[in-house]
């Protein structure tokens, strides 16, 4: 399986790198997803994941590759989607900045232990994937103060002047729709996982 995952990885990541529409924006999109696999190799000996994490994890990666490919802006079917003016591309993208941190926090705040109780976790999990989206923003905003012009097809705004709340409020869509959609499945890998730990 991990060499399936890896395979995959590499082979849209050299896709996504072979003329990119910006190479600058590309590897801003993708350093993410780059710094994401590395701590997946990193920790797969001494922390393994469960298998619809590592899935997810994929899946978030590939999302940032395409975006990376093309920008946000620029991704193919996106364009004027349900009557929209702009490519929202980038909005999934956001939805998964939400939806796939929900996992791994809720993963890891079960397996150390760190808070009781399926309502006061939902919480925090919750607030971590809105704190890690709001401060994404921040880092969007960074990379236009110190790049200028160049950072445009990074911030992917398209004129929309609501683009960074609806990121936020899309992430913590994601968030919600992560534990209401997984957490069944995810609490039966769980304990697989704990059974043979």
């Amino acid at each position: 399986m991990k060499h399936l995952w890896a395979f995959t990885f590499l082979a849209v990541l050299f896709w996504s790198g072979i003329e990119p529409k910006d190479q600058f924006t590309w590897f801003l999109e993708v350093l993410p997803a780059i710094i994401g696999a590395v701590l997946v190799a990193a920790t797969y000996q001494s922390f393994r994941l469960t298998p619809i994490l590592y899935f997810f994890i994929l899946a978030h990666c590939v999302v940032l590759m395409v975006g990376g490919h093309y920008t946000y802006a620029e991704v193919p079917l996106f364009d004027g989607l349900f009557g929209s003016e702009r490519n929202n591309y980038d909005k999934v993208g956001h939805f998964f900045q939400g939806f796939v941190p929900a996992l791994l926090a809720r993963e890891i705040l079960i397996r150390k232990n760190v808070v009781n109780g399926d309502f006061w976790r939902s919480v925090i999990i919750v607030s971590i994937c809105l704190a890690f989206s709001a401060f994404y923003e921040l880092v969007e905003w960074w990379v236009a103060i110190a790049t200028g012009e160049n950072a445009e097809a990074f911030l992917g705004t398209q004129g929309y002047v609501w683009d960074t709340q609806s990121d936020m409020g899309l992430a913590l869509l994601g968030a919600i729709c992560s534990l209401l959609v997984l957490s069944s499945v995810h609490n039966k890998q769980l304990q697989k996982e704990l059974f043979k730990g």
